[in-house]
């Protein structure tokens, strides 16, 4: 089938002297700024060919928004079409609009670094200066869980990435795989994973972690924790797995270096929708959660030249693209 090719061009930014909040706060908390990365390979072309019911050939990466640092993580949809992601050097959580326009969504985030949305609304974080914890953030901050054996959550290392559940907890990775449950407490999950991305099945019963170069998977149990752990799918694209989403029909949607890879609810391979660069984060939303977005790893300013600012001396960019698949819309992702 006939496809086309596409570069992406640089877009706006938030500003670089907005870097400067983020260092002040951290040293104040008395968190580490994170460390620098490696700069981003060169933006490229890509092709995007059809995966059915999936995604059409010829469709194309729109690029939306962009900010130096690692500025943009953990994203997900909004009830009205549009997006949150995590600004952690910013010490902020960012909206996108329906329309792409950028605003602060909630200030002095206690260097948040990935957020989720229960079903009551009510947005949770991975707090990432000490002390760490996860909390709800809206309707008003409140810890979930801050401890676990006794000792700080901190001590696990970096928060990275979670998921909300209908129970009233979330899912979070750090290394291995975590549940804070309604009450509190924290329970790790897993055997000898390196996780990074968490999501849940559209009925809540399996839950799924990248762990490499795989998809890890568990079965849920009433009480929110979990069993048969078990390799569910290898990324055959290459690359390892970072944040991840779901669609209507329970189709995985894992981020990493080639792009979006796709697999079955069955763990078949489905196919690979390139990115412009590579990527660590990625959600449905828009009209009818019919649009796909990405967070990809760089950015370029004004003049065209990659960035090579802030903390991590690289910059962040999110794309979205049309989509056959539909979202879940059952849960924010």
């Amino acid at each position: 089938m006939k496809s086309t090719r596409w570069l992406a061009i640089a877009g706006c930014s938030l500003g670089a002297a907005l870097l400067l909040s983020y260092a002040t706060a951290a040293q104040q908390a008395g968190g580490a700024q994170p460390q620098a990365s490696p700069p981003p390979p060169a933006l490229r072309e890509v092709t995007v060919t059809a995966i059915p019911e999936i995604i059409a050939a010829g469709a194309q990466w729109k690029q939306v928004w962009q900010t130096p640092g690692n500025n943009a993580d953990g994203i997900v949809a909004t009830k009205d079409g549009g997006l949150l992601t995590a600004q952690e050097d910013l010490n902020q959580v960012t909206k996108l609009d329906a329309n792409d326009h950028a605003s602060v969504f909630l200030a002095n985030t206690h260097g948040v670094g990935s957020v989720s949305i229960d079903r009551k609304g009510r947005v949770l974080g991975v707090e990432r200066m000490v002390p760490m914890a996860v909390s709800y953030l809206t309707p008003t901050h409140k810890v979930l869980a801050d401890t676990f054996n006794g000792k700080s959550v901190g001590d696990l290392g970096r928060l990275n990435d979670l998921v909300a559940d209908k129970k009233g907890g979330a899912y979070f990775t750090d290394g291995g795989i975590y549940y804070a449950g309604a009450d509190g407490k924290i329970t790790r999950l897993d055997q000898n994973l390196r996780t990074n991305g968490v999501i849940l099945s559209p009925d809540e019963k399996t839950l799924y972690v990248t762990n490499g170069m795989t998809l890890a998977a568990f079965d849920v149990h009433p009480d929110g924790l979990v069993g048969n752990q078990r390799e569910f799918a290898k990324l055959e694209a290459g690359g390892n797995g970072d944040g991840s989403t779901i669609d209507s029909a329970g189709r995985l949607y894992v981020s990493s270096a080639p792009g979006v890879q796709v697999f079955s609810p069955d763990g078949k391979y489905l196919g690979l929708i390139p990115t412009p660069r590579p990527i660590i984060s990625v959600a449905f939303s828009g009209p009818g959660k019919k649009t796909l977005y990405i967070v990809g790893a760089g950015a370029r300013d004004a003049s065209g030249q990659e960035i090579h600012e802030g903390p991590q001396k690289t910059g962040r960019t999110i794309y979205k693209i049309p989509m056959l698949s539909q979202g879940f819309k059952g849960r924010a992702k």
